[in-house]
């Protein structure tokens, strides 16, 4: 969705009958690319913000909580994770934060659109904080499903950071079982995957249920858990899943330890008591994903309107 340079407001829409409206203070790009609408924006509440067909991203005021929640707790599953693949992150801020992690040797970012990371490298640089620029990294401008089924590279964390499956948007196909299956197959033995889920509002569970059922189509543990990122106007969940680690069976104690001894400067928003109990889902919850049995496939993809 386009703003107009003079708008005053921005009006998200969540879904039917619910928005989120922010003030703008200042449109500073906005451009429609052959993948997407990419608007940058000063936002009166939230500071500068990445928007990707009309959906807010991420904005400086909080995306360090969104950024944070999808990373660290996969990075921590893993014993000791060296090579990290990012699937989408366009604004950089997931690489920053996978390159907190002192074990990290290789993490390689692919992103589809390469004018996301061109105009985020320029204006959002608290965003990405130079990661771009590391020597540990490599992007890649490819359709990330492509990528991953024509390379035979392993990984021990593969973080995928895409906006949701909107029917005709680029990422629909990245949350299939069919793709979980391929990444699983790019994966080292005790490698893990973390990915946003969607809304966890109680009224709006169908794509973070169904997402959690399609990974247990590819993996034997999966762990969902939720954040409260306030930009959304919704509260969020994510979605850790691994070939044998669970994150579950880390106390607030040991969670502490490995953020102390593997991460590189302090958390904003994670700490160890918060890494465990992040896990514990509200009965609402567990109770939703009991019910559910859709799975995304290839064949009848799940669309969604956020």
């Amino acid at each position: 969705m386009d703003i107009p340079k003079n708008s005053k407001w921005f009006h998200e829409r969540l879904g039917p009958g619910e928005g989120h409206v922010h003030e703008v203070k200042t449109v500073l790009f906005s451009k429609q690319t052959p993948f997407q609408q990419i608007e940058v924006v000063e936002l009166g509440g939230y500071g500068r913000a990445l928007i990707l067909d009309g959906k807010v991203q991420s904005t400086q005021t909080d995306e360090f909580i969104y950024h944070e929640a999808l990373v660290h707790p996969a990075l921590l599953t893993h014993p000791d994770p060296k090579r990290v693949l990012v699937v989408g992150g366009g604004e950089g801020a997931t690489l920053r934060e996978v390159l907190r992690h002192r074990t990290v040797e290789r993490a390689l970012m692919v992103d589809i659109d390469r004018e996301v990371v061109e105009v985020s490298r320029k204006l959002l640089p608290d965003f990405h904080a130079g990661a771009f620029d590391d020597p540990r990294a490599e992007l890649v401008f490819e359709d990330a499903r492509r990528w991953i089924e024509t390379h035979d590279e392993i990984f021990d964390v593969i973080i995928i950071d895409l906006s949701d499956p909107i029917e005709e948007g680029p990422c629909y196909r990245l949350y299939t079982r069919e793709f979980y299956r391929l990444v699983g197959r790019r994966l080292s033995p005790q490698g893990t995957i973390a990915l946003q889920s969607g809304t966890v509002a109680p009224h709006d569970l169908l794509n973070f249920s169904a997402i959690y059922r399609t990974l247990l189509t590819a993996f034997p543990v999966v762990c969902p858990y939720q954040a409260n990122v306030p930009c959304f106007g919704l509260p969020w969940g994510f979605q850790v899943a691994s070939k044998e680690v669970n994150p579950r069976s880390f106390s607030a104690g040991e969670y502490d330890g490995m953020i102390s001894r593997r991460i590189a400067g302090e958390l904003k928003y994670l700490t160890g008591e918060v890494c465990a109990a992040q896990f514990a889902l509200p009965r609402h919850l567990r109770a939703r994903l009991e019910r559910e049995t859709r799975v995304i496939g290839d064949d009848a993809p799940l669309y969604i309107y956020h």
